[in-house]
């Protein structure tokens, strides 16, 4: 999912040029990665060796709210980058990257 997503976020940011085919592709595999996961968040998954935090269990409904935030914009960026904008891809990506730290920043160690 960080592949795809760190090349959509260097066209945005202008670090490599714009190419949409690349950004709809690479948005297509995040917004059907970004549905994968939480399945492994489910009941008695929080043993073991994990960068998990304990709180995606303590606080599973605001870890729920997190994770559809996250899909909501991530699927906006999908649609952006169908339309083949730049601009609109740019619009989008800011959304979906907050989503993406705000989850990590929370339920995630280093």
């Amino acid at each position: 999912m960080g592949n795809h997503f760190t090349r959509i976020g260097a066209m945005a940011n202008g670090r490599v040029p714009f190419d949409a085919a690349v950004a709809a592709s690479s948005a297509n595999v995040v917004e059907t990665l970004s549905k994968l996961p939480w399945e492994g968040f489910g009941p008695s998954t929080d043993k073991g060796d994990t960068r998990a935090k304990p709180e995606i269990w303590t606080e599973k409904a605001k870890f729920d709210e997190a994770a559809k935030t996250m899909q909501a914009e991530v699927a906006k960026l999908n649609q952006a980058a169908k339309t083949g904008s730049l601009d609109a891809v740019k619009a989008a990506f800011g959304g979906a990257a907050q989503s993406c730290k705000a989850c990590h920043d929370a339920y995630r160690s280093n």
